[in-house]
């Protein structure tokens, strides 16, 4: 499997503050971000697997919903975490 539960810790660590921390805006970013990646490399092998295309868009979307939270409550850690992911150019 993809994402393990090591694979998960060590995000939640990088990202969350602690290995059980797994609740925090970042953390949740991160391992919606590790996902969609692990989702995007599918569809470009399986561009006809609509049922993952779906949960990608909804991936896609609750990321970007944390990220407008983030973004409201506090700026410094929105630009910390999209520079942390890379995920504005």
């Amino acid at each position: 499997m993809y994402l393990d539960s090591a694979k998960k810790a060590e995000l939640f660590e990088q990202f969350g503050g602690g290995a059980t921390n797994t609740g925090s805006a970042e953390s949740q970013i991160a391992l919606f971000s590790f996902r969609i990646a692990h989702l995007t490399e599918h569809m470009k092998q399986n561009r006809k697997d609509h049922s993952t295309e779906r949960a990608l868009t909804g991936l896609v979307g609750k990321r970007r919903a944390l990220l407008n939270y983030l973004k409201k409550r506090d700026i410094m850690r929105y630009r910390a975490i999209v520079k942390a992911l890379g995920l504005r150019k």
